[in-house]
């Protein structure tokens, strides 16, 4: 299903299909179909009552149109649900129509519904991370040894490897894809309480029922009812604010990367992507824009459902309803940013030449770090921290080397000689433990079907 045109930069198809009319319908529907059937198999209603209910529960079957008009006069989507599949139950068979909804209340169909599109979106979520993980770490293998500029504050600092900078927007990403997993495994619970969370109109089955409808569901049953404690679903939103915000990082990079001045990356440019409608030469850092735009909307999104939290009692006003958009915009933003920088990642093209070339540009004063801890044994960290600092404004300002100006210097050329200070500009000399750090970034676990679990 295509997104709306208003939201074609705010989800994918597969995610705007997730929650469409008919997704979401349906949702609600396998969640009344799971409880008749349940109650049915504990003798709690007739067989016949839950086949009936079963046959009719087909979301094309309703006019979700209707639907939508009567949740807003209701004020929750649940009752007009209850009330649709009732009277099509009743058109077929009268007494069946008296066991919909047996000892449930409306939200607890909404909030079921709700989780069970969550558990549909974390496979989605599951397949492209596993992709951009995976696409991750060959680049971090391949340029291990590809120099390139450090930057900091946005300005030239000692060289680093591409390797290095790929496997920490790993680490980042797996991180937060450990966390989101976690959270989802909090949250992918069965809402069953009844009016007022204790499943009093079941008697002392309610719990038995609960457990059964979880099962039913391929949920997990909770400890008690959750209508207005959010918490679980809070922190999962949370978790795919922070993945957005670590895959946002990685979009920020590449963006700058890209830039043509810098010319160091490049996104892929198959199918048109990244093209201008009025500048032919320009392939813009569309996958990048896409994830920074998720990761702009989702804080404003993780606001609204944290400020929802503090519902009333036993069941609240207004937080909950505040929910559904909330929750479907930002799981479709996280969803559309990883898959967004999964593609990035598998058709990233990265040019070795220039990020040489942009070192080289430097003259050799991003060295100065390395010639200030030599020279410092010699004259003190603050003397050798002064001269080169004069050192390597003349080199900018004349444009030359730096090991050149150096050489003028007679306080610097008296202990280290030519040979030395054109051996300073060397940058695989001078990358420490990178590729230490690189392969302790890589050392965690690989995704589900990798072949082994270290480089």
């Amino acid at each position: 299903m295509a997104p709306r045109l208003i939201e074609s930069l705010a989800t994918t198809e597969e995610l705007a299909e997730l929650f469409s009319d008919e997704s979401v319908l349906q949702a609600m529907l396998d969640f009344e179909v799971a409880l008749a059937r349940t109650e049915a198999g504990l003798g709690i209603l007739p067989q016949a009552a839950a086949e009936r209910i079963a046959a009719v529960a087909k979301a094309h079957l309703f006019d979700a149109a209707a639907m939508s008009h009567d949740s807003l006069r209701a004020g929750t989507p649940g009752i007009a649900l209850v009330k649709a599949l009732t009277e099509r139950v009743r058109a077929s068979d009268p007494a069946a129509a008296g066991f919909v909804h047996w000892g449930a209340t409306s939200q607890d169909v909404t909030d079921t519904a709700l989780v069970i599109l969550l558990k549909r979106a974390q496979s989605i979520f599951e397949r492209d991370l596993a992709r951009l993980e995976k696409a991750l770490r060959s680049l971090s293998g391949e340029h291990a040894n590809t120099v390139m500029l450090g930057r900091t504050l946005m300005q030239a600092a000692p060289p680093i490897t591409f390797g290095l900078k790929v496997a920490g927007w790993l680490g980042s990403i797996h991180r937060s894809h450990h966390r989101l997993n976690a959270s989802f495994s909090d949250a992918l619970i069965v809402q069953f309480g009844g009016a007022s969370g204790t499943l009093a109109s079941l008697g002392d089955q309610g719990f038995v029922i609960g457990q059964a409808l979880a099962h039913e569901l391929g949920l997990v049953y909770p400890d008690a009812p959750w209508h207005t404690h959010r918490d679980r679903l809070a922190a999962m939103l949370c978790a795919c604010a922070v993945l957005t915000g670590s895959l946002g990082k990685m979009a920020r990079d590449i963006s700058l990367l890209m830039q043509s001045e810098i010319g160091e990356v490049s996104e892929s440019q198959e199918h048109g992507r990244g093209g201008s409608s009025t500048m032919p030469h320009k392939h813009n850092p569309i996958g990048c824009s896409l994830t920074l735009a998720a990761a702009n909307r989702i804080p404003g999104l993780v606001a609204i459902f944290l400020s929802g939290m503090t519902q009333e009692h036993e069941r609240g006003t207004g937080g909950w309803q505040a929910e559904w958009p909330t929750v479907a915009a930002l799981i479709q933003s996280t969803g559309l940013a990883i898959a967004s920088m999964a593609e990035v990642a598998e058709g990233l093209s990265v040019n070795s030449a220039k990020m040489r070339a942009n070192i080289e540009a430097m003259h050799g004063t991003i060295f100065a770090e390395k010639a200030m801890m030599v020279l410092a044994t010699k004259l003190g960290l603050d003397t050798a921290h002064r001269l080169l600092e004069q050192a390597t404004r003349k080199s900018i300002a004349e444009n030359r080397r730096f090991s050149e100006v150096l050489a003028e210097i007679p306080e610097i050329a008296a202990h280290l000689d030519v040979e030395t200070m054109r051996s300073l500009e060397d940058p695989e000399k001078y990358l420490g433990v990178a590729d230490e750090f690189r392969r302790r970034l890589l050392s965690i676990p690989k995704p589900r079907g990798s072949k082994s679990e270290r480089e």
